[in-house]
């Protein structure tokens, strides 16, 4: 006959939920903007300009080319449509892909893709800014 081992639950206080603490975006109503590069286009959906953090969409155009740059943070790439490529291989839909702190790349995609991207801090290209306004 086995003997039932009692096992001790943490006391977890009682959570409320925080009012205000959730905000919903809506990416189907914002308008895409354009980028430095052609064939480019963004929605941010969460920045903190202080702490240089992003998560946006990318959509690239097909023939979209995103010149040399380092990635000062760990960038996460999750594509939604189509493809991007760079030296290291091709990510398609549903693939997902992360950079290393410190890496360097340029990127390019020539079917178009839409991209869901999530930046710790901004990227620094190589011969320019990336936002029209200053940025990625």
């Amino acid at each position: 006959m086995a003997t039932k081992m009692a096992v001790a639950k943490p006391k977890v206080p009682k959570m409320k939920a925080t009012p205000g603490g959730s905000t919903y975006v809506r990416p189907a109503e914002m308008e895409w903007k354009p980028t430095q590069f052609d064939k480019v286009w963004i929605k941010v959906l969460y920045e903190d300009k202080a702490e240089g953090e992003m998560t946006c969409l990318v959509r690239l155009d097909p023939g979209a080319y995103l010149p040399m740059h380092i990635h000062p943070e760990i960038e996460q790439a999750l594509v939604l449509e189509g493809s991007m490529s760079d030296h290291d291989g091709t990510a398609y839909a549903g693939d997902y892909v992360w950079r290393r702190p410190g890496s360097t790349h340029d990127n390019h995609s020539e079917t178009g893709a839409l991209v869901f991207a999530v930046y710790r801090k901004p990227n620094i290209f190589q011969h320019s800014s990336g936002l029209k306004n200053g940025g990625r």
